[in-house]
């Protein structure tokens, strides 16, 4: 069976990179952007993966694209077999720097985006009898560094909405997996706010050292959709010091203080 798949921020990045993998299946694949031209480009870019490409603007900010898209996936193609969660942004701050314009701006698309996509499609997977949200977290809600409240908590929040929802739509077919990486390439810093000089720069060198790409966390979205896996932890190092907070939380803080203390050193001198 052709497997139907909307992604949200599927336009560029990790969202591209999953719809070109689900495209190589011959899926039927949908799009949902803000960017119209880097939607319409993806959209060829899939049908020349081997797969059927659609492009549909949909702001994660408001409920009625949703609504819109869903009704148009369900006209097309019938329904929807996988929702990815996908579109995001970042931010980076103190506390006490960090305005709560940012506050509401970042917790609005991570945390009520991916809301907004789990109420829209939740009716139409329990209709269908199956489904799976793939939900894009990050290592940041797990791990928790300085200077990121902000983000870390929304991506804290994507991961709490994942978990109850894997319990509570378990007896309606609908598997949920949580994605959560750590630094790869990227264009998120593209729309990064932040009043920390040279932060994009430093998270930019951070993301091109990165031996982990977009493509291959969409392998392991790929596979843990597969194999019904909630967890998807694609970088090594960072998956393992999570099994030391989880096993040894003393030892996670002495480590995470400790890079802390130089992080918050760099920042200072850079300022």
């Amino acid at each position: 069976m052709t497997q139907r798949v909307f992604i949200t921020g599927g336009a560029s990045g990790l969202g591209r990179a999953v719809a070109l993998r689900y495209a190589r299946d011959g899926a039927r694949v949908c799009i949902g952007d803000i960017n119209p031209e880097q939607g319409a480009e993806v959209e060829q870019q899939i049908n020349a993966a081997g797969g059927e490409g659609l492009y549909l603007p949909c702001d994660v900010r408001r409920l009625a694209d949703f609504e819109k898209v869903r009704d148009e996936l369900v006209k097309r193609w019938g329904g929807v077999d996988i929702v990815v969660n996908n579109a995001g942004v970042a931010t980076a701050g103190t506390i006490e720097d960090s305005t709560l314009a940012d506050w509401d701006w970042i917790l609005d698309i991570n945390v009520m985006g991916v809301v907004r996509g789990c109420k829209v499609f939740t009716p139409l997977l329990k209709k269908q009898g199956s489904g799976a949200f793939v939900n894009i977290a990050s290592m940041a809600g797990l791990m928790l560094a300085p200077l990121m409240s902000s983000y870390n908590v929304s991506k804290a929040g994507v991961i709490a909405l994942s978990e109850t929802l894997n319990h509570e739509l378990i007896n309606d077919g609908i598997h949920i997996s949580a994605v959560c990486p750590a630094f790869f390439q990227t264009n998120l810093t593209a729309s990064m706010r932040s009043d920390i000089p040279g932060i994009q720069q430093s998270v930019s060198k951070m993301m091109k050292r990165s031996t982990v790409t977009a493509e291959d966390v969409a392998e392991d979205i790929h596979r843990a959709v597969e194999k019904k896996q909630f967890w998807v932890l694609p970088h090594k190092t960072e998956r393992r010091l999570w099994y030391v907070k989880r096993a040894s939380p003393k030892a996670f803080d002495y480590l995470l203080n400790r890079e802390s203390k130089r992080r918050m050193k760099k920042m200072q001198k850079t300022a």
